[in-house]
């Protein structure tokens, strides 16, 4: 029950944050509709709390999601002051983001911008305060030993116990008494079922770095008949990447080892904003749509559109498409122009490409060209921010099979490598490096991040060719 405990403990002060910051928020607002006015009349009148509840919806539920994220919740006992400091700045600085975004695409006003200030820092010092008075709770609590502590029975080698004690937090450990040890090697299981009941045990932490299935099982069996929980440590494969998880199927709990960003509530509102937002790109860009088709057409001879058959997510094929910026028989041109490849690897590019007809460049240094993309974000094959897709031949020639990780998440619009250096980075090692960081460090703030940036990047131009 101890992980259950503290997802317990999360969630209440989680909730107890959010009503902390809905709280400053309205308290802000009081002091300057309410009390500054009254002390200076002469001040503008600003409108009722009503026209700052959008407000209260955004940064109060989505403030104590970010400081999760950033370990604000962890190992409070260990934790100094100037590191939930750090942790709450960083924060501000991702809700105020979010915030602009809200008055920017949602045209969502802030009516006083010193509601907002005041209210933020009123909310930090709550946060601080109440999490000073938590860890001033569980201090005396654990002092004079009210503290109901889980009696727990360690099993496994003793090399492996050491390991897994030294691997929990002060939290834990607080939580817990370490009634026993068990070597699951060189005792009995009528010498567990023994130890279960001299020591009235409630849990049993299997800490097993090999997979001695015979004993693990006889042991689990033997808490199972007893009423006991069993703990099992999933790191008896070793792994360098994949991350393990559990999910069921066939009625079978099934251990998973994954390396992509695992199914949660962030991928699915991932998939929601990218919809949202391609379709109102799609709107906000029209003009460029129309701009870009009659400029082709008056440029060159042919569709306005071209569609390839790219890889999408575990390599799966889709229909990705551009505005045409080459002539009409550039693929078959492209064996000709093979020699002068300044892309390594499997990769084609070329910085003077000369099937990229004159109207073509301009679209490709706004890129413009690849407006269309936002057609493949709405049907779900690609996403807003992803590693590029490449085409499926390219695909075929990739010769390491840890490169093709990149393509165990959706494609995508923009990714790191648009905004570190797009089409100046000459090595596909390198282009790959920076996808497969993009995937070990993915995040919605990550995602927001690289969307930022590829503003400035795109606008400039740098790059593109």
């Amino acid at each position: 029950m101890l992980g259950r405990r503290q997802e317990i403990n999360l969630q209440l002060n989680q909730l107890l944050d959010c009503g902390l910051l809905g709280l400053s928020i309205w308290f802000a607002h009081w002091l300057r509709s309410d009390l500054v006015q009254s002390l200076w009349p002469n001040l503008y009148p600003i409108p009722g709390f009503g026209r700052f509840w959008w407000l209260v919806a955004v940064i109060a539920p989505f403030t104590p999601i970010i400081l999760e994220s950033r370990g604000f919740y962890d190992d409070i006992l260990r934790k100094t002051p100037a590191q939930s400091l750090r942790q709450l700045a960083g924060t501000a600085l991702r809700v105020t983001v979010l915030v602009g975004l809200c008055e920017i695409f949602l045209r969502w006003n802030v009516e006083a911008r010193s509601v907002v200030v005041v209210g933020s820092l009123l909310g930090a010092a709550l946060l601080l305060l109440r999490e000073q008075v938590v860890r001033s709770i569980m201090k005396r609590q654990a002092l004079l030993g009210h503290v109901n502590k889980e009696r727990v029975l360690l099993a496994g080698q003793p090399a492996d116990m050491d390991a897994m004690l030294s691997s929990m937090t002060d939290e834990q450990r607080a939580e817990m008494e370490v009634v026993g040890r068990f070597d699951i090697m060189a005792a009995s299981k009528e010498q567990l079922v023994d130890l279960l009941h001299e020591k009235a045990v409630s849990r049993v932490i299997f800490a097993v770095k090999h997979a001695h299935f015979a004993r693990i099982e006889e042991a689990v069996q033997a808490c199972e008949t007893e009423g006991v929980e069993a703990w099992l440590s999933a790191d008896f494969f070793q792994t360098a990447i994949a991350r393990p998880t559990f999910d069921v199927l066939g009625g079978k709990l099934m251990l998973v080892f994954h390396t992509a960003p695992a199914a949660s509530w962030s991928l699915w509102v991932k998939d929601v904003l990218d919809r949202v937002g391609a379709a109102l790109l799609i709107l906000a860009t029209s003009p460029l749509w129309l701009a870009a088709a009659i400029g082709i057409k008056l440029s060159s001879p042919g569709p306005i559109f071209f569609a390839q058959s790219r890889a999408g997510r575990s390599g799966r094929s889709f229909r990705m498409f551009k505005f045409r910026t080459m002539c009409t028989n550039a693929e078959a041109q492209q064996r000709q122009l093979e020699q002068n490849n300044q892309m390594s690897g499997p990769v084609f590019k070329l910085k003077h490409d000369p099937r990229i007809f004159v109207f073509g460049k301009w679209l490709r240094r706004l890129s413009i060209d690849e407006l269309p993309q936002l057609i493949n974000v709405l049907r779900g094959e690609m996403s807003l921010v992803g590693p590029r897709p490449l085409p499926m031949y390219e695909i075929q020639k990739i010769e390491k099979h840890a490169q093709r990780r990149r393509l165990s998440v959706k494609p995508g619009l923009t990714c790191l490598w648009q905004v570190m250096g797009r089409n100046t980075i000459n090595s596909f090692e390198d282009w790959v490096a920076l996808d497969l960081r993009y995937i070990d460090n993915w995040s919605l703030w990550l995602d927001a991040r690289i969307l930022v940036r590829t503003i400035p990047a795109v606008l400039k131009g740098a790059g593109a060719h």
